[in-house]
């Protein structure tokens, strides 16, 4: 209520109060996720032609060959986007176990010489036709979805540290330890982010943390001496100048194109290091060519998008009343998250190089659609709040909308309570009444 005053005279306005304000609006997770998402999705694409533009007129004779490559990724991405907003979340749940087992299966097979492809010493992928395929980007969105399903059914049992170790620790260490034969030990540290956020999450004890990440750093150091390659790295990331013409040549490079862009950069599609300078410029290092060509500004902007989408994701799982959703939620927040800042960090000189791609940003295409797949979880989870759900159910929908996703039928995945019959004037918390006869009642009478 407002007071107005008009001269000598004074009149009462009533305004509506308690409308809800942008954060309480049903629906903000959900476009939060979508207005984040896209964001990166049109700044990867258009980072990626820019960054291709040079390397693919030399190789194919035209600046747009690689460029619409990733454009075909990226509507597969959309397409797996749309999938995953239409799963229910207990669908999910039952292709846990078969999606955990088929990523298994695929790691172990891309090991195998003739069968998985090799290059630069390492078997990452598989080569269908002109596709390649790439086996850790699958088992990470399963060891998500799984490990959520596995802790919510063990719910009652996860007080004890068996129940709460066995078997998510081991599949989580035998997933890494597959992708560190590759070997990959970028990927390897995402598998344990993944695993620490469902501990986490679950309401593990610190001192587990603590035991698990000395054990992880001990065995980092360990596979850092055994191979010379990642002692390499880690001197570099010491001293990226001590070899710039050699083996610290990326760590060097990119920091001398972060330096070039400024505050404002050179302008989009003025980048140097894209004619020959700087190796995996359109994949590992872009976020060295969006320092350049957009400067800090564009360097903010983007970390920005990303602590949006963390919003968003942090947001999903602190609202949902479903266990699933919340584990589910957290992880691959963890996930994107952490993957994009050790990118950012091994570009900025903060972290040894491990060669991860940037979240939808990165040219490439079993991450990105995956990597989309993830995000549209995310925005599906995000529909399945309490209030977004009350709100999807009264509001009159459009067919476009309803050929887009579905409106969910509950608030979760988790099994409904049976609803308990009361009478008129009953208390609350009361023993509901039941039909037939009771201890006591008579025979040929009723209640």
């Amino acid at each position: 209520m407002t007071l107005v005053s008009s001269g000598p005279t004074s009149h009462v306005v009533t305004r509506p109060t308690g409308a809800p304000g942008l954060g309480d609006r049903p629906m903000t997770s959900f476009h939060l996720v979508l207005a984040a998402g896209g964001a990166l999705l049109l700044i990867g694409l258009i980072m990626v032609f820019s960054a291709t533009s040079v390397d693919s007129l030399q190789e194919n004779g035209s600046v747009y060959a690689s460029f619409g490559t990733q454009v075909t990724f990226a509507v597969f991405g959309l397409v797996a986007f749309w999938i995953a907003l239409r799963m229910r979340p207990t669908l999910l749940r039952r292709l846990a176990g078969p999606g955990m087992l088929i990523a298994l299966l695929l790691l172990v097979l891309v090991l195998i010489p003739g069968i998985g492809q090799e290059y630069n010493e390492a078997r990452r992928w598989f080569e269908i036709g002109p596709l390649s395929l790439q086996p850790s980007e699958l088992a990470k969105v399963a060891f998500v979805v799984w490990g959520a399903d596995l802790l919510v059914r063990k719910r009652k049992l996860i007080d004890r540290w068996p129940h709460l170790l066995v078997p998510l620790v081991p599949a989580g260490v035998l997933l890494g330890v597959l992708v560190l034969m590759q070997p990959n030990l970028g990927t390897a540290l995402v598998f344990f982010l993944i695993l620490f956020s469902l501990l986490w999450s679950v309401g593990a004890p610190a001192r587990l943390f603590v035991t698990m990440g000395t054990a992880l750093v001990a065995a980092v150091v360990v596979m850092i001496a055994a191979e010379p390659y990642r002692a390499a790295r880690l001197t570099g990331f010491l001293d990226p100048f001590a070899d710039p013409d050699g083996a610290t040549l990326q760590a060097a490079n990119g920091l001398y194109a972060l330096a070039t862009g400024g505050w404002w950069g050179v302008g989009l599609g003025n980048s140097r290091m894209k004619w020959g300078l700087l190796p995996e410029q359109d994949s590992d290092f872009i976020f060295a060519i969006i320092g350049e060509e957009l400067g800090f500004a564009g360097c903010l902007l983007v970390l920005a998008l990303y602590g949006l989408l963390a919003y968003a994701g942090i947001r999903v799982a602190r609202r949902t009343n479903d266990g699933f959703i919340r584990l589910a939620a957290a992880a691959i927040t963890v996930w994107l998250i952490g993957q994009a800042l050790i990118n950012v960090g091994y570009v900025v000189g903060l972290l040894p190089i491990t060669g991860l791609p940037l979240p939808l940003i990165s040219s490439g295409g079993t991450s990105l659609i995956l990597t989309m797949f993830a995000v549209g979880i995310l925005a599906n989870f995000a529909r399945h709040e309490p209030a977004a759900v009350s709100y999807l159910k009264r509001r009159r929908r459009t067919w476009w909308a309803r050929a887009a996703a579905p409106v969910p039928h509950s608030a979760g995945s988790e099994r409904r309570q049976p609803r308990v019959r009361t009478t008129p004037g009953s208390r609350a918390g009361a023993a509901p009444r039941v039909r037939g006869r009771t201890s006591g009642q008579p025979r040929g009478t009723r209640r």
